[in-house]
Order: C-alpha cells, then sequence, then structure tokens
C-alpha cells in the first residue's frame, strides 16, 4: 500500500477575493467517506449503499463525491484486506476525536466532516446529505490530469474566498474506480466482495490560508496493480480543527 506518493511541484497564491460558494446552479459536492474493512461481516452493506449513492446519485443539485478507505484493524481476524492501510485507520480514529466518539467502528460513513453514522443506514445517510448541502462551499478545480506510466500530473485551484482569515488542509486522494476480492478466510469467508472508488493515496498537501487560494501542479505515484478499472481523483479541503469539508472536486482519469 502506497500512503504518500505525491509530490508538490509549484504553489502560488491569488492575489483577488471571491465569494466563496459554489457557483449558482452547479451542484454541491459532498464528500461521503466510508470507513470499511473486508474482514468485517457488516460492511458489505455499507459498501453497497456507497455503491448505490454513486451509481444513482439521488439528491437534487448535489453530487455526492464518494470514497471507501479500508482500515486495517480487521486485519487480525484471519483476513488481510488487500486495500487497507494504517493510514485509514488513523485518519478514521481523528475523527472520533472530532466527534468525540469512544472509538472507531465498521462501517462508518462520514458526510462532508460534519455528520458520522452507521454506513448501511441508508435514512441517516439521506438526512445527513440534505443537511450538507445547505453549506456554502469553497470551489475547487481539478485540471490537466494526464497518466503517463506510472506517474499522475495535475494541476489543482482554489480561488481567493476573501477574509476573515480562516485555515485549511488541502487533501489529495487516488482512488480505484472499481475493486474487487473473492474472501477466503475471516468473517468475510466464502464471498466475493465489491467496491466504489477505492483510496489507493490520500495525502494532505499542506495547507492554505483561503482569503489567498492557490494554484499547485502536483505529480502522484500509482501503487503497483492500482487503476486496471479506472482510477478517480478526488481533492478536497478540511477544517484541521473540526474535521468538517469546505469544498471537494472529483475528476475520473480517462482510460
Amino acid at each position: 500500500m502506497t500512503r504518500f506518493g505525491l509530490m508538490v511541484v509549484m504553489l502560488s497564491a491569488g492575489a483577488l477575493f471571491a465569494d466563496p460558494v459554489v457557483n449558482p446552479g452547479s451542484r454541491v459536492p459532498i464528500l461521503l467517506e466510508l470507513f470499511t474493512s473486508e474482514g468485517c461481516f457488516s460492511c458489505p452493506p455499507g459498501d453497497r449503499l456507497l455503491e448505490e449513492l454513486d451509481r444513482t446519485q439521488p439528491a437534487s443539485g448535489v453530487e455526492l463525491i464518494v470514497l471507501s478507505e479500508h482500515v486495517d484493524y480487521w486485519n487480525r481476524l484471519g483476513w488481510k484486506d488487500p486495500f487497507s492501510s494504517s493510514l485509514y485507520s488513523t485518519r478514521q480514529g481523528q475523527y472520533a476525536n472530532w466527534f468525540h466518539l469512544e472509538g472507531p467502528y465498521t462501517p462508518q460513513l462520514v458526510v462532508d466532516g460534519r455528520f458520522q453514522l452507521v454506513g448501511s443506514d441508508r435514512r441517516e445517510a439521506t438526512l445527513a446529505i440534505d443537511r450538507s448541502k445547505r453549506d456554502p462551499k469553497v470551489p475547487i478545480t481539478i485540471s490537466n490530469l494526464v497518466r503517463s506510466g506510472s506517474r499522475i500530473s495535475t494541476s489543482i485551484e482554489v480561488p481567493p474566498s476573501g477574509p476573515p482569515k480562516r485555515m485549511a488542509a488541502l487533501h489529495v486522494v487516488l482512488a480505484e474506480e472499481r475493486a474487487q476480492s473473492s474472501v477466503t478466510r475471516g468473517e468475510n469467508a466464502g464471498r466475493a466482495l465489491a467496491h466504489v472508488s477505492v483510496a489507493r493515496v490520500l495525502a494532505q498537501s499542506g495547507s492554505l490560508d483561503l482569503r489567498d487560494g492557490l494554484t499547485k501542479q502536483l505529480l502522484l505515484s500509482v501503487p503497483e496493480g492500482a487503476g486496471a478499472n479506472g482510477l478517480r481523483m478526488v481533492a478536497f479541503l478540511q477544517d484541521p480543527s473540526s474535521g468538517r469539508v469546505l469544498g471537494a472536486a472529483l475528476r475520473k482519469l480517462e482510460q
């Protein structure tokens, strides 16, 4: 599993101010992070719900940007999830702190860093999405996305959003469009499991003052064996003190 594989090439700050709201008429991006594991018996229903939300995009005026983040703490029960990483376990632990939970659990769905719920709970997911779509979002643009062998280059732009001062962390994710496994051991032994938008690289690419904005050129390394069914890039801004997602964007890589 490649944790980082991301190299910053250039950073420049903007000089003008802009309203930090998605343009009228465009869909509001909402980030859905599913913390899951192939070693967890109760996780497949959460995987299926995430795939359905991604495929059907059921919320009017909303773009649901989904990520499957496979934790590694279930690996001890006999099946090592091939998509798991301690990176996602650590990220989920940070959410547990932000939400004042006793600890992490799976499947857990985090909606825009604001709401958390059991990942297979369709009703609660619908309510959280409806609440999140009312929030203003900082626009993010992913452009010039090109793959050359095991490297991907791209440009990310965040326009200046004016005072007051507000810091945000920029995260970049490279995810497999689809993935599947035939599980032979553990709680899901004998089952064929399918996943959507499986995070393979997740890295914080610095922080910024939203008053300044940024333009950034990035190079990412594709993990060995990833991308046979397509790749997605997700970029999102997160409040480092609360975990709230301030903006998100998705681009799919051409096959």
